[in-house]
């Protein structure tokens, strides 16, 4: 597992390990964000995917919006955003329900057919690889849009839970920037 060393080091210095294998990182990633260590992260996703086949790149709201646009600028592609609530505005919707174990809720996740058509392929940005649930919620709206994935990349992976092996053992390509092998007695391991 290759780290992206600007990205550990900030986790070291300013992430929080909480009961219940969570870590916050509030004060820089998903909350308060460092614009300057996003770009950063935009530019390393280019490169580990440059050799990847993709014409958009696709996140879920709220916390993959910012480093998937940092992608995006870095690679000039357009960003998809799959939204957690149905805007009245939105028709012709790929829609399907996924678990949010941070706050216990089925949440049905939802994207325009209109951005995303079986000629497309997609490259997933996230912020976060726990359990893979948002994970399998993008390849079914992928699925019922007729469009391939071309691999997914997370800012940060939680390695001791086994979203990384669903998604393999689909046959996806997953790239994370920083993977915590265990998050116990407020110590975060790589």
């Amino acid at each position: 597992m290759n780290n992206f060393p600007l990205l550990k080091d900030r986790i070291l210095s300013e992430g929080k390990c909480l009961d219940g294998g969570i870590l916050k990182v509030d004060g820089f990633i998903n909350h308060q964000m460092d614009p300057d260590l996003m770009m950063a992260i935009g530019k390393e996703f280019a490169e580990r995917f440059k050799d990847s086949d993709y014409n958009k790149i696709v996140t879920i709201e709220a916390s993959g919006i910012a480093p998937a646009i940092a992608m995006g600028i870095a690679t000039h592609r357009p960003v998809v955003f799959v939204k957690k609530k149905k805007p009245s505005t939105m028709q012709n919707m790929l829609s399907t329900v996924v678990h949010s174990f941070t706050k216990n809720i089925d949440v049905t996740i939802c994207a325009s057919k209109e951005f995303l058509q079986p000629d497309d392929h997609i490259l997933v940005i996230d912020d976060f690889l726990a359990r893979g649930n948002t994970a399998q919620g993008i390849i079914e709206l992928a699925n019922q849009a007729g469009c391939k994935i071309a691999g997914f990349g997370f800012v940060i992976e939680k390695t001791f839970q086994n979203g990384r092996k669903l998604l393999i053992d689909g046959g996806y390509r997953v790239e994370s920037l920083a993977q915590i092998t265990a998050l116990e007695g407020n110590k975060i391991s790589f």
